[in-house]
């Protein structure tokens, strides 16, 4: 009996060896571990800002001063009575307009490169509604221009400022004024309004006369 056990306890202690052993072979045929990796760096390229240059504000446009213009020849007509003109372009070459007013003298003149080419007798603005002095540019023509303020016709219109004073066409005669709009003889008017274009100036005086040889700004 004794025989007996001694044999069952070797059998254990084989088979706890023998599983020892097998212990020890599974974990040899494990893998080994694989090593942590860390990320290489990755370069990050800055990208430059863009600042937009600054922005010059635009420039004015250049301010034209009007040339002087000399006065060659000056219409020998004498006096015009209320009603009369004279218009005389024959042999006068072509060049700049310029429209003198003399409220003083109640006429209107009318140059083309110096030589008067036409003159005539007005209508102007009363107290309560003078007639600007200045120089002024023909900003609009209307051959058939009605007055949206007074409901009146006028014929062969060249405005001068924004609330409305303008040269046309009207009966001319003593003891009648304008709303400060210079008003000439129709027929006058008409040649007036072919001859002159937008842009070219009016200057309206009180008491001042040329002569030839004087200058004038265009």
């Amino acid at each position: 009996m004794a025989a007996r056990h001694q044999a069952l306890a070797a059998k254990l202690i084989l088979a706890c060896v023998a599983l020892g052993t097998l212990g020890a072979a599974t974990v040899a045929m494990r893998s080994p571990p694989e090593p942590r990796t860390t990320p290489a760096p990755v370069a990050v390229t800055a990208i430059p800002r863009t600042i937009p240059a600054p922005v010059s504000p635009p420039k004015p446009a250049p301010v034209s001063t009007p040339e002087p213009l000399a006065i060659k020849r000056v219409l020998d007509i004498g006096p015009i009575k209320f009603g009369d003109y004279a218009w005389d372009t024959k042999n006068v070459p072509a060049g700049p307009v310029v429209i003198t007013v003399d409220l003083a003298a109640q006429t209107l003149s009318v140059f083309r490169g110096g030589y008067e080419i036409g003159a005539a007798a007005i209508l102007y603005g009363t107290d309560d509604k003078p007639t600007p002095l200045g120089s002024f540019p023909i900003t609009m023509k209307d051959a058939d221009h009605v007055s949206s303020i007074y409901d009146a016709p006028m014929p062969y219109t060249l405005r001068l400022t924004d609330d409305g004073v303008s040269v046309h066409g009207t009966e001319v005669a003593w003891g009648y004024a304008t709303h400060g709009c210079i008003g000439v003889p129709t027929a006058f008017a008409k040649l007036l309004f072919g001859e002159a274009k937008v842009g070219d100036r009016v200057i309206i005086t009180r008491g001042k006369s040329l002569a030839t040889g004087e200058t004038l700004i265009g």
